[in-house]
């Protein structure tokens, strides 16, 4: 992705948010460029400082990415159940970081400590309960392999440390390519 195309896309996400915090009506223009009209999975990040303010995100895309992004970044400032009671607050929104994880497919794997901490996210599931972890969380933490896999299954998907050991529980890796920016360096 070029930086013409990561330049839309967070101007995309800042008015997304504005709008959700603001509680106004969005209105995305579209987009003509090919790539950012891809179906596209996308994870929106929100940080006041080094304080997560929400993140939420989709895996797969039923629409195009500029469109996904736009619904992430409104789902990420005013939907996450972790901060449902204390929002963004217009007063914030100037303090914002707004970063943007733009998935690749997922693919299944049967040896979870293949993954290559700070390039693949996962996504472990044992088909009723799920967690996710973006690459970034192995680097921002410093957790080995197997500490990113415990975590994933105990604070995402409450499931025991090691289940992800288990031949019932599934394991997919992805990569993202992630970048970001502080509100007021984003244009428009």
């Amino acid at each position: 992705m070029n930086e013409t195309q990561k330049q839309t896309l967070l101007r995309i996400a800042k008015r997304a948010v504005a709008s959700a915090v603001m509680g106004t009506s969005l209105r995305i223009e579209r987009c003509d460029d090919s790539e950012l009209n891809e179906p596209r999975g996308c994870f929106v990040t929100l940080k006041n400082g080094e304080e997560l303010r929400g993140c939420i995100g989709q895996f797969t895309a039923d629409r195009p990415l500029y469109q996904m992004v736009a619904q992430m970044a409104v789902s990420s400032a005013r939907h996450d159940p972790r901060f449902m009671h204390d929002p963004i607050t217009p007063e914030e929104l100037p303090h914002l970081f707004i970063e943007i994880s733009v998935l690749s497919p997922m693919r299944k794997t049967e040896d979870p400590l293949s993954l290559r901490l700070g390039i693949d996210g996962i996504y472990i599931t044992d088909g009723i309960r799920s967690g996710c972890f973006l690459p970034q969380v192995a680097s921002e933490t410093g957790w080995s392999k197997e500490e990113f896999l415990g975590y994933c299954c105990t604070h995402k998907a409450g499931l025991e440390w090691d289940a992800w050991k288990r031949k019932d529980v599934q394991t997919y890796l992805f990569t993202a390519e992630v970048f970001g920016a502080e509100w007021n360096e984003i244009k428009g």
